[in-house]
């Protein structure tokens, strides 16, 4: 049977779908910004300035931590009843209520509204940070809860190293990189954070 030769229709078919891939890829990671705001896109921007304000928290940490929860969803609940936009628990929502936590004028709102939401993700973003004083530990007790990542502190070394779970690693590690993402392509968008990480 003759082999086929180098330039056969079918290698040069496979050749062309790996370099479009290769082309789609390169664009998504380090293409210009509006290539990059189509994969990480905005919404709810003043909703995001004011509760990031209020908290004092990096509102492209918000904006990736959205990303990484909902894909921008407002009307998604998860199989666990959390809701909305930064994916918050009913309970969880209660508590930070309860403690005070959240804006007066916007406690009493539904879940479902993507400025209520926001404000108690941030509030909790808050309350994570300020329990572990560290960026990843707080993201890895947002997707793992606090009793896991209690445990994973308790082994010291890097949080990264101690996490258990292959899906929280894998979001934390995306969330910090859709902050800096999410920090090159919109600097003017909360242009006091642009050039600030936590």
């Amino acid at each position: 049977m003759e082999r086929s030769g180098p330039f056969a229709p079918h290698r040069l078919m496979i050749a062309a779908v790996i370099f479009v891939l290769a082309i789609a890829t390169l664009l998504f990671v380090r293409g210009p910004g509006f290539v990059q705001r189509i994969w990480y896109p905005v919404d709810h921007e003043m909703a995001i300035k004011d509760s990031a304000e209020r908290h004092e928290v990096n509102p492209y940490l918000v904006c990736a931590l959205i990303e990484a929860e909902s894909d921008w969803r407002a009307d998604i609940v998860s199989s666990a009843g959390a809701v909305g936009l930064m994916q918050v628990l009913p309970d969880t929502a209660s508590e930070l209520r309860d403690r005070g936590l959240v804006d007066s004028e916007l406690a009493e709102g539904s879940l479902s509204d993507p400025a209520v939401n926001i404000e108690y993700g941030t509030a909790y973003l808050r309350l994570l940070v300020e329990r572990y004083h560290e960026i990843e530990t707080a993201l890895a007790a947002y997707n793992a809860g606090m009793g896991n990542v209690d445990e994973w502190v308790d082994e010291d070394g890097d949080i990264r190293d101690t996490i258990e779970f292959p899906e929280t690693r894998h979001y934390v590690v995306s969330v910090v990189r859709a902050r800096d993402v999410y920090t090159h392509v919109y600097p003017d968008l909360f242009p006091e954070w642009s050039d600030s990480r936590p």
